[in-house]
């Protein structure tokens, strides 16, 4: 028999260093369990934005799925700036086309594209609304 869900949360966490709080509170599950589970999966990730889907069951069981960093953080950490470009037309910073490609790499299994090509330009297209330059 099948368990049944009781709520589906998307959350951003710490990676490595998740702790009980008001932001695991709305998943409905045992926090502390969580926290530990969470922690030893992504410890390798620590200082990184982790995104998370928290499925919880109506037993107060749960399945999380961890997802890969966001591209903006990748790109800000590649261009070696802390915040992008208040308009695109502005200039922030540049990356190098193989840091691009890093980055399309690392976010392909998130991709709604198996090609590395598309995942380049997807990850350009952030690229260009944070005021970041491709260079070669």
């Amino acid at each position: 028999m099948r368990k049944k869900i009781t709520k589906v949360v998307k959350m951003e966490l710490p990676g490595g260093d998740a702790h009980p709080g008001p932001k695991l509170a709305s998943a409905g599950v045992n926090m502390a369990k969580f926290c530990t589970d969470f922690n030893a999966k992504t410890g390798d990730r620590r200082g990184q934005v982790v995104p998370v889907i928290i499925t919880a069951y109506e037993d107060k069981s749960y399945d999380f799925v961890i997802k890969t960093t966001p591209v903006a953080p990748l790109i800000l950490k590649a261009a070696g700036i802390d915040k992008g470009a208040g308009n695109q037309k502005t200039i922030a910073g540049k990356i190098t086309k193989a840091q691009l490609r890093e980055i399309a790499e690392y976010k392909l299994p998130d991709l709604n594209t198996e090609d590395v090509e598309a995942a380049e330009k997807i990850v350009a297209g952030t690229c260009k609304q944070m005021g970041i330059a491709i260079v070669d």
